[in-house]
Parts: structure tokens; sequence; C-alpha cells
């Protein structure tokens, strides 16, 4: 995470840019997140609360719940498939359902125009 604020910093933030007080919060939250609680989340003396608390936080923010567990070390980042490195996206087809035979020939597309650069384009 190395240049990122806080998880306490950033709901501070959040809850400020929502126009929340602590206790507006512990108000909204019909107290399952208490405003000394979030105070302590706040200013760092709590770094990990508990997923209970970050869901309730998420939802009355309307900010990802995932994200805020991974900036509490719940979650680690998802690591990425070596040809997800490699090319840096998804399977560009992936979405369009292909058949068994329609992906064949694409790969068998493929291949003949990686022969073609390989042979400078000739036919």
């Amino acid at each position: 995470m190395g240049d990122e604020i806080s998880l306490g910093e950033y709901l501070r933030s959040i809850r400020e840019d929502r126009g929340f007080t602590l206790r507006g919060v512990e108000e909204a939250t019909e107290k399952q997140v208490s405003n000394a609680y979030l105070s302590q989340i706040e200013n760092g003396k709590i770094k990990k609360p508990s997923p209970n608390i970050l869901l309730v936080l998420a939802d009355l923010y309307g900010i990802d719940f995932e994200g805020l567990m991974r900036r509490a070390g719940h979650l680690t980042p998802p690591r990425r498939s070596s040809s997800e490195a490699r090319h840096g996206r998804v399977a560009t087809f992936a979405e369009h359902d292909l058949t068994p035979e329609e992906e064949s020939e694409l790969m068998k597309y493929l291949r003949f125009l990686r022969s073609r650069e390989k042979t400078g384009g000739k036919t």
C-alpha cells in the first residue's frame, strides 16, 4: 500500500465528505458503531476493526466493503495470474461465451497471424 493513507484517515475523510459527525454515525448506525469506537479507528488506535463494523460503515458511506477489508488488513490484494500480468488484462473474448469450436477457430487464426509475423507477413 506504500503511500496510501491509513484506514483511519480514509474513514475520517469519507465521514467528513458525507457530512457526518462521529455522533451522527452512531445515530445513523443505530449504535452499531459507537462514536468513541469510530474515533479510535480514525485516530489509528484501532487498526484492524471487525469486518462487521467495516460492513456497517461501507453501507452507510456507500463505499466498497472489500476495499475497506483490504485497508484494514483482513484481505490481501488479489494476485494476478501469469497471463494477466503478461497481457495486463483478462482474456479478450472471455465475456463472449464462445463455444469450444469458436474458441478453437480463434486459436487457429491466432497461430496463422503469428506465423505470418515470423515470416515477415508473406503468404
